[in-house]
């Protein structure tokens, strides 16, 4: 990666216009979420202090918490070697990342050859979401 450039020119886009971010919890050290940021949801992100991220399927900024309440306040922001991935270092608000109403959207193992839910719904998603999921 070339830190001599902009902070935003030196990361690697794909084509869409997006990067690889992962968010990781900063006191537990569990990977909670990968999702996608674009340009205007690193400057937000980074201007705000609370995680925003691009939504392909909605195909909008998704600020992270804005319909359930589980916001991630980011601690610190890396960028792998190559520039095409991002850490961040989060804290967790509510302890719920993943819409499932689970710590983690990292929860299904696989168990010979099935993918099984190894981590407990701590929350009923219709108790999260006003409109369910």
């Amino acid at each position: 990666m070339d830190t001599s450039l902009n902070w935003l020119d030196a990361l690697k886009w794909d084509e869409s216009g997006l990067i690889t971010t992962i968010a990781q919890d900063a006191t537990s050290g569990r990977v909670v979420m990968c999702a996608w940021m674009n340009r205007d949801a690193l400057r937000e992100t980074v201007a705000s202090g609370n995680a925003v991220y691009w939504s392909r399927s909605r195909g909008r900024l998704w600020r992270k918490g804005e319909e359930s309440g589980h916001f991630q306040k980011v601690l610190s922001i890396r960028a792998d070697c190559d520039g095409d991935v991002l850490l961040l270092s989060i804290e967790q608000v509510g302890g719920i990342a993943c819409h499932t109403g689970r710590e983690s959207c990292f929860f299904l193992e696989l168990q010979g050859e099935r993918w099984v839910p190894a981590d407990p719904v701590l929350k009923n998603p219709k108790e999260i979401y006003s409109r369910g999921v």
